[in-house]
């Protein structure tokens, strides 16, 4: 399973700077809240990046947009769906930040090696799982895990990511292909 991130509320403090009340952020049920959530959010993030760097970034992103609407939040049945939806867009919009980086990188054709010492083949089949994802290209494991982690339709995946229906359907072709490949070594 992907290593969580964990948040520490100095951490948050520096980030979320802009003149919020930190007796809140200091609030028992805040820390809780994040201690709740934060590996959720990490996952979801870590798996669209396949960076875990930056994805310890977009969740703290997360919970300080949390942060901020978290007397909204705090009584929702929906703040989990939230939580998804925030770390997916944040993560979306970073990896679009280097779109011209993303798109040479993602018309590669061979599969990404992956060195696996033998202590790594003896890992169970869902580590070995989210190693293989986080060495696929990006437009392939964005759209993965789009589809197959986030439930959204080819045309909801081609929608939030720009491209065209036919360039998600064969990102996630080949990913899929990859991943075979990467998990039978």
């Amino acid at each position: 399973m992907i290593a969580a991130a964990t948040l520490s509320l100095s951490q948050f403090h520096e980030r979320a700077g802009c003149g919020v009340d930190r007796e809140m952020a200091e609030d028992e049920e805040f820390e809780t809240f994040i201690r709740n959530y934060q590996n959720m959010v990490f996952s979801v993030s870590a798996r669209i990046l396949g960076n875990l760097t930056d994805a310890e970034d977009i969740t703290q992103e997360v919970f300080i947009k949390a942060y901020e609407r978290f007397r909204q939040l705090r009584n929702s049945h929906a703040i989990g769906g939230w939580l998804k939806t925030v770390a997916t867009n944040l993560s979306i919009n970073h990896l679009n930040r280097y779109r011209a980086r993303w798109r040479f990188f993602s018309e590669e054709g061979a599969p990404v090696e992956i060195a696996a010492p033998e202590t790594e083949k003896e890992n169970n089949r869902q580590e070995m799982l989210e190693l293989a994802i986080r060495k696929l290209p990006d437009a392939q494991r964005v759209s993965l895990v789009l589809f197959h982690f986030q439930d959204m339709s080819y045309e909801e995946i081609a929608a939030k990511l720009g491209v065209s229906l036919a360039k998600v359907k064969t990102d996630i072709h080949r990913g899929r292909e990859t991943l075979k490949q990467l998990i039978t070594r």
